[in-house]
């Protein structure tokens, strides 16, 4: 209810306020309809099942979410780890996995994990993306061609399977589809018809004329899945077994990671062109309050579209109002409308879903990275995209992320210099001290950066280069924001090793909460009394001929 009040508060619900929003969620709801039932044919479910699981999640998401103009609902980011699931569990299996996923989401928002999701690499995430682009617009050529069935588990199998009956092309749907994805396209440039949604146009156009003269061999939802049954949904609980899930598991945090990227990524763009800041954590409880709730009522998952919330924010909703009404409209077709969608050719679902592959791809982008990016992050982008199409999009993000976290930290250690100070560098504080040089035998080196298991090679590297043991070893560390547990033990090894050498090491100038690590973990201990020093000048009046 966060999105509501705040929406009060600035003003969204005023008299000049509500027919906008209104009309946006009208708008929204009609493209919301042929997208809903094409991710769902998708996904392995019945079309009918993408309708509730906008229903439901956009209703939710909408009252509970973090964003105030956020359009939530079934969307193409998820085709490929559903239509797995699917086929391997079936529907319950599929709502099983949506309902675990929910729950997961639930816990982080609640543990305020909302800021850590948006630290994903740009290269995973447009590496993903594009992998699923291309596994949706080949999974679409069965019905795009009109196509018999084909086998294959894996992507290389069904690609292989499907070049092999590429001849047998039914030329009528192929129009179909041709002509749909044309209208997808170009209607919206026709006059008079700008405002009109270019897949329901598309959708609607192809209806009709299956319709008027119904084509032999067209497939239709009516031919495929026997319709769409008038009215609402009822309650009911998925039927799993628990070793399906405790299999389920893996999915399931497939499904709530993508979603909470897909969500934020939204809820993001949203801020950018109505001006709002979302509550990323508020946003993932609203999340995953919809992912328990729609698949107890026929649903699947749901997050965040940036294409349908895009559209609300460009035709006026600034307000959950227009997230509500957008429900109402597919609400009202499901219960009223419903017949009608029995002659919807599968071909224009799959020219609709042929331009939402392409978009999810981000063709462009990923170029762009390829091409301008440093070579780590083009090489991380080529395996996260070759993983998802050919493997499995838990690997590929599993190893998308960990690759990118293996180079930021090698950059991060390159970064960490230990730098040996001269008496110029030194001059200010040697001239406090009334000296024009440092004592003979002591030496003094500078840490910069933070002091992280990666960087630790840099200190013993740097040691390894003096020939001769000095008397004295300072250590500053003014620069250094922070220590982890390997590198303050790296620290405490290096200080006793130049110690049972005969060498004097010094500390000084940590900030408070590298200082107190150093004290809670003993190095300081290591040290004789008296060689830490706030700073440099205190260290160099306790030696001998200081």
């Amino acid at each position: 209810m966060i999105t509501i009040l705040e929406a009060k508060r600035s003003g969204q619900f005023g008299k000049g306020r509500l027919l906008p929003n209104v009309v946006a969620g009208v708008i929204v709801g009609v493209v919301a309809l042929p997208l809903a039932m094409a991710f769902a044919i998708a996904s392995g479910a019945r079309p009918e099942q993408g309708i509730y699981t906008a229903i439901i999640g956009g209703f939710m998401v909408s009252l509970l979410g973090g964003s105030r103009v956020q359009i939530a609902g079934p969307t193409g980011a998820f085709i490929a780890i559903l239509a797995g699931v699917t086929a391997k569990y079936g529907i319950d299996g599929l709502r099983m996995a949506t309902l675990m996923a929910g729950f997961i989401l639930l816990f982080m928002g609640v543990a305020k994990m909302g800021a850590v999701i948006r630290f994903i690499p740009a290269p995973v995430i447009v590496g993903f993306t594009s992998g699923i682009g291309v596994i949706i617009f080949v999974g679409q050529w069965r019905d795009f061609l009109g196509l018999p069935v084909t086998g294959g588990v894996h992507f290389h199998e069904k690609l292989i399977n499907l070049l092999g009956v590429i001849t047998q092309v039914h030329v009528p749907t192929l129009a179909m589809a041709v002509l749909s994805l044309l209208l997808v396209l170009y209607s919206s440039r026709v006059r008079g018809m700008a405002r009109v949604p270019g897949p329901l146009t598309a959708m609607v156009v192809a209806t009709v004329i299956q319709s008027v003269w119904q084509i032999p061999g067209v497939a239709t939802i009516g031919t495929a899945f026997g319709g769409i049954p008038l009215g609402l949904p009822s309650f009911s609980i998925p039927t799993v077994s628990l070793t399906q899930m405790i299999q389920l598991i893996g999915p399931a945090f497939t499904i709530a990671m993508l979603g909470a990227i897909e969500s934020l990524l939204s809820a993001v763009v949203a801020d950018g062109m109505a001006g709002t800041k979302h509550d990323s954590n508020q946003e993932l409880v609203g999340q995953g309050l919809a992912n328990i709730v729609a698949p107890l009522f026929g649903g699947f998952a749901a997050t965040g579209a940036i294409a349908r919330t895009a559209t609300n924010v460009r035709n006026g909703g600034t307000s959950p109002l227009a997230g509500v009404t957008h429900t109402l409209t597919l609400v009202a077709v499901i219960l009223f409308m419903a017949p009608l969608a029995q002659n919807i050719p599968l071909a224009a679902l799959a020219a609709i879903l042929f331009v939402v592959a392409y978009n999810m791809s981000e063709i462009p982008h990923f170029l762009h990275i390829l091409l301008r990016a440093p070579r780590a992050d083009g090489l991380i982008l080529v395996i996260t995209f070759v993983l998802t199409v050919f493997a499995d999009l838990v690997v590929a993000v599993n190893v998308g992320v960990i690759l990118a976290t293996l180079q930021f930290l090698r950059r991060m250690a390159a970064s960490v210099e230990v730098q040996s100070m001269n008496e110029n560098d030194l001059k200010p504080t040697l001239q406090e001290l009334g000296r024009s040089a440092l004592p003979n035998g002591v030496l003094v080196y500078e840490i910069n950066g933070p002091f992280f298991f990666g960087a630790v090679e840099s200190l013993e590297r740097i040691l390894q280069q003096t020939r001769t043991d000095p008397k004295v070893l300072i250590l500053r560390l003014r620069l250094v924001p922070f220590m982890d547990f390997t590198g303050l033990q790296a620290l405490q090894d290096v200080v006793r090793k130049l110690q049972k050498r005969g060498v004097r090491v010094m500390l000084c100038e940590a900030n408070h909460r590298v200082r107190a690590k150093l004290w809670k973990t003993g190095v300081l201990d290591a040290l004789a009394e008296g060689d830490y020093a706030d700073d440099l000048a205190g260290a160099l009046r306790r030696l001998p001929d200081a």
